[in-house]
């Protein structure tokens, strides 16, 4: 949100946001913009101002997890044990992405560029945490080089949403994430 915003409509934003907040965590990336707005009592119109897309909103809604992911890696980076600090940040990102509906879709590459008035975007946020523990990890052997963050995003993701609907999706999700880590072979 702009600093430099009306008092108005800075109130408008952050009654917005905290509806929105209500409504993805019920209905994950599909709440409803016109429930929200008849929610925070504005109209559709405040709504798109503030969130000219459905990705601006959920990003927003997302943003204090991706800074305490963001904070995690950034503990985690001087760890003796390289691979085993990426494994537990990703561990990490998979538990906030199956618990907390529509950060999944927030962090999805699954369109454009972010739109330029919310450029902070997730994806690219969890992406400048990430990097440090996985170049540690590479430059000790313990991770493949052709390894990017991108990829250990989008595998983050496509199991985060893969779970979504699951009885237990941070169970399931954790599970199929240690499966990815662990891979098919039998442990010898």
């Amino acid at each position: 949100m702009p600093d430099h915003q009306r008092a108005d409509a800075r109130r408008n934003y952050t009654r917005i946001l905290a509806v929105a907040e209500g409504e993805v965590a019920a209905h994950g990336a599909d709440a409803s913009l016109e429930q929200i707005a008849r929610t925070a009592g504005v109209g559709s119109a405040t709504v798109r101002r503030h969130f000219p897309t459905r990705r601006a909103l959920l990003e927003a809604v997302s943003r204090s997890r991706i800074e305490v992911l963001g904070a995690r890696a950034r503990d985690l980076t001087g760890d003796d044990d390289s691979r085993g600090a990426l494994l537990a940040w990703l561990s990490d990102v998979v538990a906030y992405s199956a618990s907390a509906r529509g950060l999944a879709a927030a962090l999805a590459y699954d369109g454009p560029e972010p739109d330029p008035l919310h450029d902070n975007s997730c994806a690219t946020a969890l992406e400048q945490a990430g990097a440090p523990l996985l170049q540690r990890a590479v430059a000790d052997g313990a991770v493949a080089p052709s390894v990017t963050v991108t990829d250990l995003i989008t595998l983050v993701v496509g199991i985060a949403l893969a779970t979504e609907n699951h009885p237990d999706p941070a169970a399931e999700a954790a599970r199929l994430f240690q499966l990815t880590v662990a891979g098919l072979s039998p442990q010898r």
